[in-house]
């Protein structure tokens, strides 16, 4: 994957919320042209159409945070980079057009202050980092204690003047209709605003509200699938493939067969990869891929994948000096962090002062951090991908969303560093807004001991998970 950092930088500083009416307004006037532009590579866009479901629940929220009843945060599903135009959506006019139908005041803006990954600036610019500050989003480091933000972020979850949105999944992970595994950093914020609110001796209940949001094409465009099939075919050295019909029951069997053949050649070639040029023999042993050869090819390749994705997470982590312990988005995570200690050198007080030496080696420090980096990105972005996602639903969305996911890596192994997703088609985006769950509730066992508040917050991540699932299961 070739853009490495070439450069030692400088620290990455903190990027402060400060929310800014006029920008806030200016941006939601934007809003009907952004949703259908792609002004950048990595901003899909094309969303035609917005719907909105259960809008109530915010609507009657909102009435109580204004009235000083209750705090809460939203915790939305994080599939797609257009997901923040969603929320704005959501909350700027859905929930103020209901409110209206209900006949119910609220003060506005109807908005929230947000949490966002101060990595985001750094491959999509720093006018990113501005534009998210007037909009009252908070930069966090992730993977590593970024106590600055995090005192920030629990002191406007306990006071701020609106409420607090949070993607738990901490990633985008291209699947509409899976929920990663969620971060656990979404009911520690929790349990920390109940003790605030303790410890001020104020009455308002903490609460949150789970939201989803699911992306569908409104007309399929199989032949476009068709095209970005065949390319992706040609790009990876496979056959290419043309289809001239599109029945139903033929284009399901044939563009299955053709996804799984890129699938496993992709697989085979990054294997073939590691085990040269790393020195890892990445490929699972024959006795473990007897075993589950018998239940379905794609019990192999998905054993295969786990693989390699341990692989690419380990030619990273032994680099870094890091464990190989957690989960897979803990391990991204720890190795990103590592990275940066390396690129962005809070050690080295002033670049200008080096001496050509020293600036020599930061800089040779920087490129291979960078590089090395690339091989947590590629676990990244297949840390949702399943064997059977495509298999249990042929739908056209499951079949782009997995292209599209092949498309971005062979994308970037090629050379491009934001690669212009080609358009499927007009999409419309659906949000489904939850039951909220309340933490207060829940407060006594947290406070217990040490022990007692792990568990609380593994307990509240998993409900926390499931309510995020159920709010797919019903669009």
């Amino acid at each position: 994957m070739p853009h490495p950092i070439h450069r030692a930088q400088a620290r990455l500083e903190s990027i402060p919320q400060r929310f800014n009416l006029l920008a806030y307004y200016v941006f939601r006037s934007s809003l009907p042209i952004l949703r259908r532009l792609r002004i950048r590579p990595w901003l899909p866009s094309g969303i035609s159409r917005m719907e909105t479901t259960n809008v109530e629940v915010l609507v009657e929220l909102y009435q109580k945070f204004q009235a000083g009843k209750i705090r809460f945060l939203i915790a939305f599903r994080h599939p797609e980079v257009d997901d923040p135009l969603c929320m704005m959506y959501l909350l700027s006019r859905a929930v103020p057009k209901v409110a209206r139908q209900r006949g119910i005041s609220l003060q506005y803006p109807t908005h929230s202050y947000f949490l966002y990954d101060r990595g985001m600036t750094l491959w999509a610019g720093n006018w990113l980092g501005w534009l998210m500050s007037w909009l009252g989003g908070l930069a966090i480091h992730r993977g590593k204690l970024d106590r600055v933000s995090l005192r920030t972020a629990r002191d406007l979850f306990a006071n701020g003047k609106m409420p607090v949105a949070v993607a738990p999944e901490g990633a985008t992970n291209g699947h509409s209709e899976i929920v990663s595994p969620l971060e656990p950093g979404v009911a520690q914020m929790s349990f920390w605003c109940v003790e605030d609110l303790v410890k001020a001796k104020r009455t308002e209940e903490v609460l949150i509200v789970p939201v989803g949001i699911q992306y569908s094409y409104i007309n399929p465009r199989w032949a476009k699938l068709d095209w970005l099939l065949s390319k992706l075919e040609a790009d990876s050295g496979l056959p290419v493939q043309r289809i001239d019909r599109y029945d139903m029951e033929f284009i399901e069997k044939v563009f299955y067969e053709r996804l799984f053949s890129l699938g496993e050649n992709i697989l085979s070639q990054m294997e073939q990869f590691y085990d040269r040029f790393n020195h890892q023999h990445t490929r699972v042993p024959a006795a473990t891929l007897t075993q589950v050869a018998s239940a379905h090819p794609n019990q192999v390749l998905a054993t295969r994948l786990e693989t390699l994705l341990d692989r690419s997470l380990k030619a990273a982590e032994q680099y870094f000096g890091v464990e190989p312990q957690g989960t897979v988005i803990e391990r991204c995570r720890r190795i990103e962090s590592a990275s940066w200690d390396d690129i962005y050198r809070t050690d080295l007080p002033d670049l200008d002062t080096l001496s050509p030496l020293q600036q020599g080696l930061a800089d040779w420090i920087a490129e291979e951090a960078s590089v090395r980096l690339l091989h947590m990105r590629l676990a990244e972005s297949f840390v949702a991908v399943t064997a059977t996602y495509v298999q249990e639903k042929p739908s056209f969305d499951r079949f782009a969303e997995t292209s599209l996911i092949l498309f971005d890596l062979i994308a970037r192994i090629k050379g491009d560093k934001n690669p212009r997703r080609p358009r499927l088609g007009w999409r419309q985006a659906q949000m489904s807004v939850g039951e909220p769950i309340s933490i207060t509730e829940r407060s006594s066992a947290y406070r217990t001991n040490r022990q007692a508040a792990k568990l609380a917050v593994n307990n509240l991540t998993r409900d926390l998970q499931m309510a995020l699932e159920k709010t797919i299961s019903s669009l």
